[in-house]
This record gives structure tokens, sequence and C-alpha cells, in this order.
């Protein structure tokens, strides 16, 4: 980067300073990942020059001869990749994804039937602070009080009292396997599109290690980072019958000219994504999440349904006397970098709530394994459990730096 530190030594400066946190910690967010040195020469590439409103074959500025081939070369890996009979890759982002599904079949003030925020779901899914819970009718589905579990019946029998026009299946915070032919039938029997938002487990689907939603989905969106493991971007995939409602949808619907840049970031990715490697990738992520699971669960955490079955978990700390944001805070002080998390039926408010969410995807790209996920289960309980003590939490930063300096990150082996 030299021309960076050049131009702007006050930027430069922190990015190092964000190379050097990236390498030296443990990171546990569920929606972060690390990519490869391929897909950040993509994303960094002259591409970002471009601009390129339309789709291929069909632009509106000249000068596409490039960005056509690239854009169609996505579309294709998308869609075998996938199974998929359509592939939109121009959303900017999951939100702008999910956006435009809702502009391509509703009005404003159709019902949405969505899995509640504070149960698992996601902003654009109808929460009240989003423009999906504004603009929409937006009725919600929540787990269990029983055993913290996806309720199929009741999610039925919601649907059969709302009549949505849309039911949106995905989270990001369940720890749990969709049952995705159950929606199917709840979604037919009330005449509802079904669509599935799979951003946090698409690289799951991609590797083989998840069921795919796209045999029983009208719709799917999905990030294009997380557990995909490519750039920061989006994809929506569907039935061919809606192909022309979705691309209209995100353009000229809810943006203008796509990230160039990153459509090819997106178009390596979804190469890497159809490896072998990236295979094996993908069923050590559950397992990894599997084992920090089991881990945590002999420590005396209690897991909300009691394990996890994909990439993530949420951890309840109220029995270990702290709160989820003080003990996320601890624990980026000690290394290990995860985030707060409400709960289902929380007592707490969203923004200091009782529980924490962690992820495998990015350690598992780093190429930890069993044994490191019950190291790494051993640090976080060592800081929770002493969370006053500064010394503790250096020491445990330092163990941890130690520990991943055994497990040089993608793209980022020149950090020392």
């Amino acid at each position: 980067m030299e021309d960076l530190l050049k131009v702007d030594e006050e930027i430069y400066a922190l990015v190092r300073q964000e190379e050097i946190r990236q390498t030296s910690k443990i990171r546990l967010i569920a929606s972060e990942n690390y990519v490869s040195t391929a897909v950040l020469e993509a994303t960094g590439s002259v591409l970002t020059n471009k601009y390129s409103e339309g789709y291929p074959g069909k632009r509106y500025y000249e000068g596409q001869q490039i960005i056509d081939q690239v854009e169609t070369i996505a579309i294709a890996r998308a869609k075998t990749l996938f199974g998929a009979e359509h592939a939109n890759v121009q959303p900017y982002s999951g939100s702008p994804a999910n956006l435009a599904v809702y502009l391509a079949f509703l009005n404003c003030g159709d019902t949405i039937l969505g899995m509640a925020l504070p149960h698992g779901g996601h902003l654009t899914h109808g929460s009240p602070v989003s423009i999906s819970g504004r603009y929409f009718n937006a009725q919600s589905y929540q787990l269990d009080p029983a055993t913290g579990l996806l309720d199929y019946e009741a999610i039925a029998e919601k649907a059969r009292s709302c009549r949505p026009k849309i039911i949106i299946a995905g989270h990001s915070a369940y720890p749990r396997i969709l049952d995705f032919a159950r929606f199917r039938e709840i979604a037919d029997e009330v005449g509802a599109l079904l669509m599935v938002d799979m951003a946090h487990f698409a690289g799951l689907v991609a590797g083989g290690a998840h069921p795919s939603p796209v045999p029983y989905a009208d719709v799917v969106t999905t990030t294009t980072h997380k557990s995909l493991r490519g750039p920061r971007g989006a994809m929506i995939l569907c039935r061919e019958k809606y192909a022309q409602a979705i691309d209209k949808a995100v353009f000229p619907g809810v943006q203008g000219g796509p990230h160039d840049n990153t459509t090819a970031a997106i178009a390596v990715a979804l190469k890497e994504a159809s490896t072998q490697e990236f295979r094996q990738y993908a069923r050590q992520i559950v397992n990894n999440a599997a084992a920090l699971a089991e881990n945590l669960m002999a420590r005396g955490y209690r897991l909300i349904t009691n394990g996890t079955e994909n990439h993530l978990m949420l951890v309840d700390v109220t029995n270990k006397g702290i709160s989820g944001k003080k003990a996320a805070r601890i624990l980026d002080a000690a290394g290990i970098v995860l985030n707060c998390n409400a709960i289902p039926f929380d007592t707490r408010k969203p923004y200091d709530p009782s529980g924490i969410r962690l992820g495998t995807a990015a350690v598992t790209t780093r190429g930890f394994k069993e044994p490191e996920m019950l190291e790494v289960g051993r640090l976080l309980d060592e800081v929770i459990s002493d969370p006053e003590n500064e010394a503790t939490h250096a020491r445990i930063a330092a163990e941890v730096r130690d520990l991943c300096s055994a497990f040089p990150a993608p793209g980022l082996e020149h950090v020392v």
C-alpha cells in the first residue's frame, strides 16, 4: 500500500492497525470471515472505475464489453453452485436485496410474516425500526418458550390468521437447521410466496454441509460474505418466472449502477466455493461449532436450543453473573471478538442483552479445528469467570496472539 501511504498516512495507519487486529485476535463474529487474496485483488481492481446501470447486453452506458462478461460469469456460477433458475448478483448488500424482494411483490401495507428480531430474525424481516416494519404490515413468529425451537404448527396458525403475501424463513441468530419443506407447505396453504434469507448459512449450503432452500423457496436472498467467504455484497436467487420482477426491483427499483469490482469478487468467491476444499471447509465450520458448543455447555453455559447445527451459537451468560455487553467487551480486551445478542424472551434491553453470539466461519478459514475450539472455549471461560481482572485479560490476550500466530489468515500473511 505504498501509494496509500504517500497520499494519506492517517488512513494507511488505520488500515495497518486493522490488519493487526484481524490477525492477532480470535474472530467469532458470526457474520465475519476472511476472504482470499484473490477476492481482495478483485475487490480492489480497476473495475471500481466503471459505471454499469442495467444488465448484461442491456446497459445505459457504453464501454461495457468487459463488465458484461464479468457479470455473466458471476450469474452463471451462482446458478450452478446453488442450482437456481435465475440469479441477480447486483444487490449492494443483504438489506437492499431483501428490500428488492418486497418491492417486487408487495404494495405498501401488505402483510409479511418473519421471525421476530429478538428471537433470531433480522431487522429486514419486519422489525418496527426497519423500513420492512414501517412500510408493511409486519407480523412475526417466535420460538417455543419451552424448547427454544421453532414451532412450525404455531407458525402455520399465525400464517392462517394474518394471511401474509410473503413468508420469510431465515435468521441471524438461530442455531438450528430450518425445515424448508414445512415452510413451503405453510406458504402453499395460505397462498404466500416463500422467501428464504440464507445470508448466514449460504456457505454451508454451497459446501453441502446444510440443506439447500433453493428447491423449496420462490426467492432466496443471501449476502456474499459471512460463511460464503466473498466480498461485501449480495445475491438474489429465484425461479425463472420471477426473474423479470426481481431484476426490475433491484434496478431501477432500489439502486443504480452495480459495484462492478464487487461483482468480479463475487464471481471469484463462487468459483472458490465450488471446490472440494471449500466443501471440506464448510463441514469443518459445522464440526467446529459443535465442538465449541459442547465445550461451553460442559463448562456450565446455557446455550439457546442446547447446541447448534450450523455455524453459530447463542449463549445466555446470565448464570455467569454478567451481561452480554460486558462479556463481549472484556472478551474483546482479551483478544476474543464476538457480539452481545438478545436471547429469546430476554428481559434486558437490546443494547445490553443477556446473551452473546458466536460463529466459527472465520476461525475455520484460518485452519482452526476441534482441538483449537476446545482451547477457545477454555480461554473464553477464563475471561468471563474473572471479569474484573485486567491482568487475566492481558494474559489471555497474549495466549490468543500465540495461538493465532500458528494459523495465518488468508490475505494477511504479510502481517507480523
